[in-house]
């Protein structure tokens, strides 16, 4: 009996460590990791505007310099959202499997645009014929460019194309090396602050320069509750920025030890919001899928729909 009596207490204390262990499990927070481009301030919002305290899950923040290394990390699982321009999306989207397309977040037409030196003479598209364009293949530089010519009538060939990374380009449009710059924010601003560039034209009622909310697609099902709380949030968190822009900008210019100035102008004018896949948001894209398979980059034609999943639209249209 005393044996008996002895296997029982350790078969109740190895049940009691088990039910401990589980229920440990069990309270353990998912945690949420998401990627963050330095163009979004995804972090830096969060935790200005304090939208994320009292989260019923942990949000794990990885830093990218830009889409491609972002892309890497959704397809193999290592975050499960991010957010990125739609061409870059768009392009890794076409060949896998694994990412799905499931919101939009927009800022405004100002943050895109085709500068000029301050003496340049040119004030339309046409009077950049013959001259020197920086681009790279499929950017919102190209796409912007693109879309001038075409609205005014132009050809592709009006002007001479420099392939250029955008911090080349920056440093050849300084240099006088090329006659025009078309880019995206913080360089605008830098570009404006520090040699008077001046904008020739911006994106609005050429090209939808969105950008994707992606998300790894087991995450999707497997983080739904999390992922539809972070953006009630995030939506919070941008609905603070507007509302002490300056504050925000002064704070984002130390993260980033960029200008204050350079800081200021750009986040004055950014304006950027998150929101759903609606019909008229899949047809900006498809117009950009589009683009790209014209220009080569995708080599054949792509239907956005395939990627789309709308199931966050409540979330994404919460009261702000």
């Amino acid at each position: 009996m005393n044996l008996l009596n002895c296997l029982r207490h350790r078969a109740l204390l190895l049940l009691g460590l088990v039910v401990a262990s589980g229920l440990s499990q069990a309270a353990d927070p998912v945690v949420l990791k998401v990627g963050d481009i330095s163009y979004y301030n995804l972090r830096a919002s969060a935790e200005l505007s304090k939208a994320f305290e009292g989260a019923p899950y942990k949000v794990e923040w990885s830093q990218f310099q830009a889409g491609a290394p972002l892309i890497e990390a959704l397809n193999a699982g290592a975050v499960d959202i991010g957010f990125l321009g739609d061409s870059a999306f768009l392009f890794a989207a076409s060949k896998s499997s694994t990412i799905k397309l499931i919101g939009v977040s927009r800022q405004s037409p100002k943050t895109v645009a085709l500068l000029v030196p301050k003496n340049s003479t040119a004030q339309s598209i046409a009077d950049l014929k013959g001259k020197k364009v920086a681009y790279w293949p499929g950017n919102w530089g190209q796409q912007l460019t693109s879309a001038a010519l075409a609205k005014a009538g132009l050809p592709s060939d009006h002007v001479q194309w420099v392939k250029l990374l955008p911090i080349d380009a920056g440093t050849a449009f300084q240099g006088g090396n090329i006659d025009a710059f078309p880019v995206w924010e913080p360089y605008i601003s830098q570009q404006i602050v520090r040699s008077d560039a001046r904008v020739l034209l911006t994106a609005e009622g050429l090209i939808p320069a969105l950008s994707a909310i992606a998300a790894y697609a087991p995450s999707v099902d497997a983080k739904r509750a999390a992922i539809a709380d972070f953006f009630v949030r995030i939506a919070k968190a941008r609905a603070w920025v507007e509302a002490n822009v300056d504050t925000y900008a002064d704070a984002w210019a130390k993260r980033t030890s960029i200008d204050q100035d350079v800081s200021r102008h750009w986040i004055r004018q950014a304006k950027l919001t998150v929101g759903p896949l609606d019909n008229a948001t899949q047809s900006q894209f498809q117009t950009t899928a589009d683009f790209l398979q014209k220009e080569g980059i995708l080599t054949s034609a792509f239907d956005v729909r395939k990627i789309v999943d709308t199931s966050f639209a409540a979330a994404l249209q919460a009261p702000r």
